[in-house]
C-alpha cells in the first residue's frame, strides 16, 4: 500500500484558490499574513490560539544536567525558550476518533 504525501505550500494554495474561488495571489497573502500575526504574538504575549487547531505556545525549559552520548561525560544543558503545538482536543478527535 503506497504512503501519501502531505500536501506541498503550493498544493495547499491551490486547494483553497479553488475551494474558495479567490486568486492564489490572494491565498498567498492570506496565508502569509496570518503566520505572520501568529508569529508575532507568540513571541510578544506567550501564546496565539489558531481556531479548530490548538496553541502555540512559548515555554521556558529549565536548566538540566546530561550526558553526551559519545563520551558518557556529564554536562550542563542551559536553561532556554522553546516553541510548541498544543493540539485542540476537537483536532485530536477529528483525526483520532475517541474510543468508546
Amino acid at each position: 500500500m503506497p504512503v501519501a504525501k502531505p500536501m506541498t505550500k503550493a498544493q495547499i494554495i491551490t486547494h483553497l484558490a479553488e475551494k474558495f474561488e479567490m486568486p492564489k495571489k490572494e491565498v498567498v497573502t492570506f496565508l502569509e499574513g496570518f503566520a505572520d500575526l501568529a508569529y508575532a504574538q507568540t513571541k510578544k504575549v506567550g501564546a496565539f490560539v489558531l481556531p479548530g487547531f490548538g496553541k502555540l505556545v512559548l515555554s521556558k525549559r529549565k536548566a538540566r544536567m546530561g550526558r553526551n552520548p559519545a563520551t558518557g561525560e556529564t554536562i550542563k544543558i542551559p536553561a532556554k525558550k522553546v516553541v510548541k503545538m498544543r493540539l485542540s482536543k476537537a483536532c485530536k478527535d477529528s483525526i483520532l476518533p475517541p474510543k468508546k
